[in-house]
């Protein structure tokens, strides 16, 4: 009983991790085949708002809570940042690169939050502690990670004979990878965006703290505003149509697996283990999608990847772990009180858990 007690946690979190391999491996195969980016938020946020609204309706029943017009303007804007910005650069990114190294350059996202809050006056840096120079070179040596693996290519290694692939490249994804340029700047956008979402959740909770119905609202905002704007750019009924193929299956897995199940279980884990925990198994994702991708896509994996990743790596957990060092002075220093720390945590796909403020509960949609 002890031993499944123990392990409930980190198994949540693996299964996190894989449900946001597939989705990018799946996007990644359905955006090359032509569909359409607007359609697939639309449907997926709308699936996603289905399956969230029975914890929104029966666990949050006694909740009174006013839905003022201040609340749904931040419902907006959290929809605008989250949902509409961040996940639309993110799979024009991810058609124009890889499964892999968009999944990578997420790992920014706390490091660009940081940036963010530290220049709005919401974060600050003591230089005089080891915590604090801990932070400022690990947010350096994932930026530095990050030009390394945009601009340097390096040696192609061959890890897997070529016969061992069970599918040959596609040729839309030989084609989307000439525009990895385009790509990068793309996912760095969705970093910011993320970023800013993070901070508008912060202004969402303080006036509206009712986590699964706040979750439910800003999914279907998403779709609303998607599909204005999907529509404005492709009215086509072969951009919107849906039939049973890998498309439908990849809104269907998004929706389901990536907004509403990877929700719960990083709810359910931050309850149970503190905020810090879920991003620690960020780095799964990267590795399972770059050996998936290699193995079964026939996606190079080269020097200059290996190396950047390593970076991103290496300065993430050192960024981490000097703001979990200042976490806990903060909450000695308050006798135990959980304060306002910024902590920044990915989930999916990609799902990225924020904790920005004492009264800022746990929301994600990617």
């Amino acid at each position: 009983m002890g031993w499944a007690k123990t392990t409930k946690a980190p198994i949540s979190m693996v299964a996190v991790q894989v449900f946001t391999t597939g989705m990018m491996l799946l996007s990644r195969v359905a955006l090359s085949e032509g569909m359409f980016v607007f359609s697939l938020l639309a449907y997926r946020h709308a699936i996603g708002s289905l399956f969230v609204a029975p914890f929104a309706l029966f666990l949050e029943r006694d909740m009174e809570v006013k839905l003022t017009f201040k609340a749904l303007l931040w419902v907006f804007l959290n929809a605008l940042f989250g949902i509409t910005m961040s996940l639309g650069f993110y799979y024009y990114g991810l058609r124009d690169t890889s499964a892999s190294y968009s999944s990578n350059l997420l790992n920014l996202i706390p490091v660009v939050t940081f940036i963010i809050a530290l220049t709005v006056g919401m974060e600050r840096v003591d230089l005089e502690s080891k915590s604090g120079k801990t932070k400022v070179l690990g947010a350096l040596f994932c930026v530095g990670g990050a030009l390394v693996f945009g601009l340097y290519e390096g040696e192609v290694l061959h890890i897997w004979p070529a016969h061992s692939h069970a599918a040959p490249r596609r040729a839309g994804m030989e084609n989307s990878t000439k525009h990895r340029l385009r790509g990068t700047v793309l996912l760095i956008c969705s970093c910011f965006s993320f970023a800013f979402w993070f901070i508008t959740q912060a202004k969402l909770f303080k006036v509206y703290p009712s986590k699964y119905r706040a979750t439910m609202l800003t999914c279907l905002a998403g779709t609303f505003q998607t599909i204005i704007i999907g529509v404005s750019v492709n009215q086509g009924k072969d951009a919107w149509g849906l039939k049973w193929d890998l498309q439908l299956l990849t809104i269907l897995y998004s929706g389901i697996l990536n907004t509403a199940a990877t929700f719960c279980l990083i709810s359910w884990v931050v309850s149970q283990r503190g905020p810090t925990y879920p991003s620690m198994f960020n780095s799964l994702a990267v590795v399972f999608t770059t050996i998936l991708e290699s193995f079964f896509m026939g996606q190079d994996i080269t020097v200059g990847s290996l190396l950047g990743m390593a970076m991103i790596f290496g300065g993430l957990y050192g960024f981490l772990w000097g703001k979990n060092k200042e976490y806990a002075m903060q909450r000695r220093a308050a006798g135990g009180e959980r304060s306002a720390p910024l902590e920044v945590m990915q989930s999916q796909s990609a799902a990225v858990v924020p904790v920005l403020d004492k009264e800022l509960k746990l929301h994600s949609c990617f």
